[in-house]
């Protein structure tokens, strides 16, 4: 955990003057959620880290898997401290400004997009049938290891694998 946070710190350290005032104009309004983000940014990372080694940060499955965890536990998180719908919206913002932040080729950004959206609509999916603060992490890791098995290689920025995770072909 704490090599996470390092490479967590490591990363915000690089960003230039203009984009952490972008990132202040997210978190400030919402000192919470941004809290609640950050925690879940951790925690994605190390178990993608610990379930997926070789590909967590890299283009392959580990990637997706990873994206579409931070996703739903971001949603998770904020959702235990207000409405489902104000954690998605936070939530999409803040997933979409570390797309603009950490910019990507073209076909890797469209894949994270994706996994992203991913994680939010498994999150939205499991809400009628669990109440918002019974939620656990483990929930969506077990789904998410279900959906890895059946993950689909992004060849082009057309496609379009529904609610399927996407990786990319080294």
């Amino acid at each position: 955990m704490r090599k996470t946070v390092k490479i967590v710190f490591h990363t915000l350290k690089t960003l230039s003057f203009e984009k952490i005032v972008k990132l202040l104009k997210l978190a400030v309004p919402h000192p919470l959620f941004a809290i609640m983000g950050f925690y879940a940014t951790v925690k994605s990372f190390a178990i993608a880290q610990k379930s997926f080694p070789r590909t967590s940060a890299s283009s392959g499955v580990g990637n997706a898997f990873r994206h579409a965890l931070w996703t739903a536990l971001i949603t998770m998180y904020c959702s235990k401290i207000s409405s489902p719908e104000k954690s998605l919206n936070f939530c999409k913002k803040m997933t979409d400004l570390h797309e603009e932040l950490f910019p990507n080729e073209p076909l890797e950004k469209k894949m994270d997009l994706h996994n992203n959206q991913v994680g939010m609509d498994l999150f939205m999916e499991m809400l009628p049938g669990i109440h918002r603060q019974f939620f656990e992490t483990s929930f969506f890791v077990e789904k998410l290891f279900e959906k890895t098995k059946t993950a689909k290689i992004l060849t082009n920025r057309d496609e379009d694998f529904g609610n399927e995770l996407v990786y990319l072909e080294k």
